[in-house]
């Protein structure tokens, strides 16, 4: 069968949080293809996330583009969604009397975070009778954090593409991506299409894209994630126990639909793939959580594992590639992809666009070079 030829302004790779949000944000003013692999979008990273929103956790860069979104979190565009996108939870960063360092190193580097305040350990088990008593001398905890709706924000961007005439190709993986008379040629097998830009949102394959295009590499390191449903312990109020997270990120645990979801918080170098939880995560994952916290852990539910993929210094790659001529990269998202994703979106469709970026994202205190492909420290 002869591939279909199409023209577009602009083709996203990718239809994860990342590619679908980018493309929402693009297809109101140019004409949009966004291509996935995959049969549905979001079938490797976005759709195995539990994420929350938390303006603390992440780099500085993350941090700020996690502020910066707040506002489309919080009131989303007509028709994006029937229901709230953050639901609010506390959070606690608990460390052991040997990390005693990493809760002096947290606290100082939140010293301007207004949601946040150190507790004592015996303030933490009272707040936290799940946790084992004496197991933690202290925490932070943070009010300012939320639940996300990761299903909801992500069809949400995919149902805003399509009103505004995006075009969506599925099972379309990238067989030939060059670039000739100013133009890109892309080749899916089943679609010849010509583009002015292409942006490289495809996740743990991004550097893979970039490759194929003659751009520079980034040095992305897609990593396995595993966590695991279990049954919540007897005489505990679920609603009442907070996002807990290691703050050496050796664990964390959480409230979800009357059950635990754990995790060891592993970071595992893996090759792009359709990445499956790892037995010994999971054993390691029960270990530390028994350790921790009143739980005995009897069967395991639901395991599954998705990749987070990171650059050096962990802070997203968003910019014009120096190397290939219209090719944008909006990679490196890591664990952080979803609480940042509307600002990162909007920044990227305002450079592609040839416009500023919006004044809102500058205000959180972002440094756009902190973000560029070609900054000092990432790539080969």
């Amino acid at each position: 069968m002869s591939a279909r030829s199409q023209q577009f302004d602009i083709a996203v790779i990718g239809a994860g949080i990342a590619g679908a949000s980018v493309a929402a944000e693009l297809s109101a003013a140019a004409r949009v293809v966004l291509i996935e692999q995959e049969s549905q979008p979001g079938y490797h990273t976005t759709g195995r996330s539990a994420a929350v929103y938390s303006p603390i956790y992440g780099p500085q860069p993350i941090r700020a583009l996690t502020r910066a979104s707040l506002g489309f979190f919080d009131n989303p565009p007509k028709g994006f969604t029937h229901h709230p996108l953050l639901s609010p939870i506390d959070a606690a960063f608990v460390a052991r009397a040997d990390q005693a360092a990493s809760l002096e190193a947290m606290q100082a580097e939140l010293a301007d975070a207004s949601t946040v305040r150190r507790i004592d350990g015996a303030e933490l088990f009272r707040k936290l009778p799940l946790l084992r008593e004496n197991y933690a001398v202290g925490a932070i905890w943070d009010s300012g954090t939320s639940e996300i709706d990761v299903a909801a924000l992500h069809h949400g961007y995919l149902k805003q593409f399509k009103a505004c005439g995006g075009t969506l190709l599925t099972n379309a993986p990238l067989a030939a991506l060059t670039h000739k008379n100013a133009s890109w040629q892309i080749n899916t097998g089943t679609h010849a299409l010509t583009v002015g830009t292409v942006v490289n949102a495809a996740g743990a394959w991004a550097d893979e894209v970039g490759q194929m295009a003659g751009a520079e590499r980034i040095g992305l390191i897609p990593k396995r994630r595993t966590a695991l449903m279990i049954e919540a312990p007897q005489g505990f109020d679920l609603s009442e126990i907070p996002l807990v997270v290691d703050v050496d990120e050796e664990f964390y645990l959480k409230p979800d639909a009357g059950k635990l979801l754990i995790s060891p918080a592993n970071e595992d170098p893996e090759p792009p793939c359709d990445v499956q939880p790892d037995e010994m995560d999971i054993a390691i994952c029960v270990d530390r959580i028994q350790r921790a916290f009143q739980v005995s852990v009897r069967r395991i539910e639901n395991p599954w594992a998705g990749l987070r993929s990171f650059v050096a210094d962990k802070c997203p790659v968003a910019g014009f590639s120096k190397q290939a001529e219209g090719f944008y990269w909006l990679a490196g998202q890591g664990g952080y992809g979803i609480q940042s994703a509307p600002a990162l979106a909007q920044l990227a469709a305002a450079e592609v666009l040839g416009q500023k970026i919006p004044a809102h994202i500058l205000a959180e205190r972002l440094d756009p070079a902190t973000i560029r492909p070609g900054r000092k420290g990432i790539g080969v």
